[in-house]
C-alpha cells in the first residue's frame, strides 16, 4: 500500500496528462519544459482547492497567450469526474474545484498508508550528510548546542521521510587548543581527588563540577604518578582520557533528547590519516591554493610584532569571499579552515549532499567553507551540493525573567537540566516553533503551560482528544457511511490532506519548521471543529442515537490523529494518548 498515489500527486500526474495530451495534439511542443509546472492549493481557499501555474509557465513555449492556453487545459479537465470546477483566474492561472469522492479517497488513503502516509520517494534514495551539534569537547551539552541539535535531528528525519539515506553526524574538534584546556582542567581536578587542596579554578580552565569525576578515575587508574609530573608526560594522556569521558557525557546527553549519531568524526584522526595534506594536494593541482603573503588585517593599523608571511592560501575569492584565506599558521599547524575544508573534502567522498547545522555566530565563515566545498568538488565525477543552515541562540526565562545559571555546569545550563524539568517532547517541539534564523525566548513557565498560547499543549492536546474520543465513543471508526459527513469534516480532511505536499516542500527546502507550523495549523482546526459541538451538540464527533455518522466522524478524527503523529514522529516527537 506504500506506494499509493496521494491527491496533490494524483493531480499533479492528471495535469501532465493533459500537457501530454496538447503535445499530442500539437498545442505544445514536445520539447516543452513543463520543471517549474506547480500543482497546489490557491493562495485564497474561496478561490477553489487547487491551482496550477501551467498555463503561465508554457504560454511562451507554446507560442500563446497564457489565457488561450488555460482554455485549452480547461477544456480537457473537463472530462475529469473529481474536478467539478475549473476556471481562469487572473493572467491565466487555473483554479479547480474537486468532487467530494476525491477527499473521501483521501480520507482511505490516510487509513490504509497508516504510518507511511505523506511519506515520499522524492529523494530517489541520494544520500545526504547532515552534520549538526559538533560542539567542542570540553563539556557536557548546553542550551547553546539544543536548538541546532534539534533543527539538525528533524531534518534528518524529514529527509529520511521523504526519500534520502540520511547519514547523521558529529564532527569532534578534538585537535584544538581547546582540549589541552580540558587535559589540564582534568588534571587539576585528579590533583582534587588525590586530596590537594586545589582552591579556587585558574582563570582559562574549565570551572564545572562535571570534572570531578573524570579527575576520579584517572586518580584510581594512576595513583599520583602524574601528580607532580611535567606536563609533557601527561598531557596526551590525559587529553585522551578527557575527550573520551567527555564525549560520553555528550552522547548521554543527545540520548535525552532523543538524538543519537551514526558517525562521530575526529579532527585529530583526520589529521592523522592526512586528509588535509591531501585536499591541499587536490586543490594546488587545480590552482585553487598558492602560496602568498597574507594581507595585513584591514581598518586599523596591524600590530607592532606583524610581519608579512607567505601561507599558502586558498583562493576564496574566486567563490565571493572578500579575501583569500590561510589554510595552514606560520608554524606549520592547520588553520581551522584548513582542517575544515579537509573534514568536508572526506565526507563529500560519501555523500551525495551535504548540509551543516551551525550556530549563528559562525555566519561568517560561510562563504569561505561553501567556496572551499565548491572547489574541492567542482570537476569530479558528480557535484555534491552543500548547504548551511544557521540558528539563532535561544534565551532561557522563567516568568519573563532570564534563568541563573548551572552549579553544575560552571556556567550554563546543561540539557539535561531542561528535559529533566519540562520533557524531552516540549523541549524538541518548542525549538521547531519558530524559524532556526530568528531568535527565540525558551520560557520554562510558558513551554509547559496548560493553554491554547502554548502550540506544544495545543498539539499535543489535539491528539489526546481525538484517542479520548475514540476510547469513549462505543463506536469503532468506519468508512461505510463517510458519505453523512458534513462540510466541518471535509474542512478537515481537506487541511490534512496538504501533509504530503507540506512533506516535499519542506525537504526541498530544507526546513523541518514547516512540519510544526502545518501541524500548529491542523491541531487548531480540530479544536474549532470540537469546540463547534459545544455550540451545537449535532455537531458533536459522538452522536448517541446515530451509530452511523458517529464512526464516519470517529473515521475522520482517527485520520487527523494518524497525520498528527506522522508529523510528530518526523520532528522526534511522542504523540500523547491523554493528558
Amino acid at each position: 500500500m506504500a506506494d499509493m498515489q496521494t491527491l496533490h500527486a494524483s493531480f499533479a500526474a492528471k495535469i501532465d496528462a493533459v500537457l501530454n495530451a496538447l503535445e499530442m495534439e500539437g498545442h505544445l511542443p514536445a520539447d516543452a519544459n513543463r520543471a517549474n509546472v506547480t500543482v497546489e492549493p490557491p493562495r485564497d481557499p474561496s478561490h477553489g482547492d487547487l491551482s496550477t501555474n501551467a498555463a503561465m509557465v508554457l504560454a511562451k513555449q507554446a507560442k500563446t497567450n497564457p489565457r488561450a492556453l488555460a482554455e485549452l487545459i480547461i477544456e480537457h479537465l473537463g472530462r475529469e469526474p473529481d474536478i467539478t470546477e475549473a476556471s481562469i483566474a487572473g493572467p491565466g492561472f487555473i483554479n479547480m474545484r474537486l468532487a467530494d469522492t476525491a477527499w473521501l479517497r483521501e480520507l482511505e488513503a490516510i487509513a490504509a498508508l497508516g504510518p507511511d502516509y505523506g511519506r515520499s520517494v522524492m529523494g530517489g534514495a541520494r544520500t545526504v550528510n547532515v552534520e549538526y551539534v559538533s560542539a567542542n569537547p570540553t563539556g557536557p551539552m548546553h542550551m547553546g548546542h539544543c536548538r541546532g541539535a534539534v533543527v539538525g535531528d528533524a531534518l534528518a528525519g524529514l529527509l529520511e521521510f521523504s526519500g534520502h539515506g540520511v547519514t547523521r553526524e558529529y564532527y569532534v574538534n578534538d585537535a584544538g587548543g581547546q582540549v589541552d584546556t580540558l587535559a589540564r582542567s582534568a588534571h587539576l581536578r585528579y590533583r582534587e581527588a588525590l586530596g590537594e587542596d586545589i582552591g579556587e579554578i585558574p582563570e582559562g580552565l574549565y570551572p564545572g563540577d562535571y570534572l570531578k569525576p573524570v579527575g576520579k578515575t584517572l586518580a584510581a587508574e594512576f595513583g599520583d604518578k602524574y601528580a607532580s609530573a611535567p606536563e609533557a608526560e601527561w598531557l596526551q594522556i590525559f587529553k585522551k582520557q578527557a575527550v573520551a569521558a567527555m564525549m560520553d557525557m555528550i552522547r548521554a546527553d543527545l540520548a535525552l533528547l532523543g538524538i543519537n549519531h551514526d558517525i562521530f568524526a575526529s579532527e585529530a584522526e583526520l589529521q592523522v590519516a592526512g586528509k588535509p595534506e591531501e585536499a591541499e594536494k587536490w586543490l594546488r593541482e587545480h590552482g585553487y591554493v598558492y602560496d602568498g603573503v597574507l594581507e595585513a588585517p584591514k581598518g586599523k593599523a596591524p600590530p607592532e610584532d606583524w610581519e608579512p608571511v607567505e601561507l599558502p592560501l586558498f583562493r576564496s575569492t574566486q567563490f565571493g569571499d572578500d579575501q583569500d584565506r590561510p589554510i595552514k599558521k606560520s608554524d606549520g599547524s592547520w588553520t581551522y579552515f584548513g582542517a575544515d575544508l579537509a573534514y568536508h573534502f572526506q565526507k563529500a567522498e560519501k555523500a551525495d549532499a551535504l548540509i551543516d547545522i551551525w550556530g549563528a555566530d559562525h555566519a561568517g565563515t560561510v562563504k569561505r567553507i561553501k567556496a572551499a566545498v565548491a572547489a574541492l568538488t567542482q570537476g569530479a565525477d558528480r557535484d555534491v551540493p552543500f548547504d548551511v543552515k544557521l540558528v539563532q541562540m535561544v534565551n532561557l526565562m522563567r516568568d519573563g525573567e532570564p534563568v541563573k545559571m548551572s552549579k553544575r555546569s560552571g556556567n550554563f545550563i546543561t540539557i539535561a537540566d531542561m528535559v529533566e524539568e519540562v520533557g524531552k517532547d516540549v523541549v524538541r517541539f518548542t525549538m521547531l516553533t519558530r524559524k532556526p534564523e530568528a531568535q527565540m525566548e525558551f520560557d520554562f513557565a510558558k513551554v509547559v503551560e496548560a493553554s491554547k498560547d502554548n502550540p506544544v499543549f495545543y498539539l499535543q492536546y489535539a491528539h489526546a482528544r481525538i484517542r479520548s474520543t475514540l476510547r469513549k465513543a462505543g463506536v469503532e471508526p468506519s468508512d461505510a457511511h463517510l458519505d453523512r459527513l458534513g462540510e466541518g469534516e471535509f474542512a478537515l480532511v481537506r487541511e490534512a490532506a496538504q501533509f504530503p505536499r507540506i512533506v516535499e516542500a519542506a525537504a526541498r527546502a530544507r526546513e523541518p519548521h514547516r512540519i510544526a507550523f502545518f501541524l500548529g495549523d491542523l491541531a487548531a482546526s480540530f479544536h474549532s471543529y470540537w469546540n463547534a459541538g459545544n455550540d451545537d451538540p449535532a455537531k458533536r464527533i459522538i452522536q448517541e442515537d446515530d451509530p452511523e455518522l458517529t464512526g464516519a466522524r470517529l473515521f475522520v478524527a482517527s485520520q487527523v490523529g494518524q497525520v498528527i503523529r506522522n508529523g510528530l514522529g518526523i520532528l522526534g516527537v511522542e504523540a500523547v494518548e491523554e493528558m
